[in-house]
């Protein structure tokens, strides 16, 4: 899930990322109104959690832009701005809910993840192949009915090859879209390769139809048949 998290004030912003990656979720921070702005037009996100008052142009003013231009973007904003004037104005704007500064971190979690029901179709949060389920809400990964266990980073490159299944995914995607690195080297490409054993392992060894193939010296792929 990428989530925008648009904050002027920096120690807000940066308690806040450090929680959400650590519950799995990819997080953008920008500090300003103009900066946030620019990130979304340029990239696609799940959620815009957005501070309402922005250097250069604040969050109402980003959030009517958004909606003007038809973005169903779910919108929760965090503000310290708690009079009912202001929810009033933040929701009739079009925010999806409205959380009030200081607010308990557990909180943020539950929102967030109750606008992520809300704001998709079931079938974008819920990824199948086979009998290998993924929640992207509920961070679930079934097998044939059975849990699996997977760290936020088995759990982030199953979402991707999920998304790409029968498709050949290269090493260099890996890198850029779910490690986030620019420049290829030896080293990443190792650690994709551990983390690739790793899961194989966990959603394939214990069952008869296999799902995660290599292709030599091309990729991987996530498929019921055999490439």
């Amino acid at each position: 899930m990428q989530i925008l998290f648009i904050e002027d004030e920096r120690k807000v912003a940066q308690a806040v990322h450090e929680g959400l990656e650590r519950e799995g979720y990819h997080v953008d921070l920008a500090h300003s109104g103009e900066e946030g702005f620019f990130l979304l037009n340029s990239k696609q996100y799940d959620l815009l959690l957005l501070d309402l008052m922005l250097p250069g142009r604040d969050g109402l003013e980003i959030l009517n832009t958004l909606r003007k231009k038809g973005l169903t973007l779910p919108v929760l904003i965090l503000t310290a701005r708690d009079a009912v004037e202001d929810r009033v104005a933040g929701l009739d704007t079009g925010a999806d809910d409205y959380l009030t500064k200081p607010f308990a971190f557990p909180e943020l979690i539950a929102r967030i993840r109750a606008l992520l029901r809300r704001g998709r179709g079931e079938q974008l949060l819920r990824l199948q192949v086979a009998d290998l389920e993924m929640d992207l809400v509920t961070r679930k990964v079934l097998r044939a009915g059975k849990s699996i266990s997977l760290t936020s980073r088995e759990f982030n490159l199953l979402e991707y090859l999920l998304r790409q299944q029968g498709q050949i995914v290269s090493r260099e995607m890996l890198a850029q879209d779910v490690w986030h690195e620019t420049e290829r080297a030896t080293p990443i490409d190792n650690l994709i390769d551990v983390h690739i054993a790793r899961l194989r392992r966990k959603i394939d060894d214990p069952f008869l139809l296999k799902l995660l193939h290599t292709v030599r010296g091309v990729g991987f792929i996530l498929s019921e048949e055999q490439p």
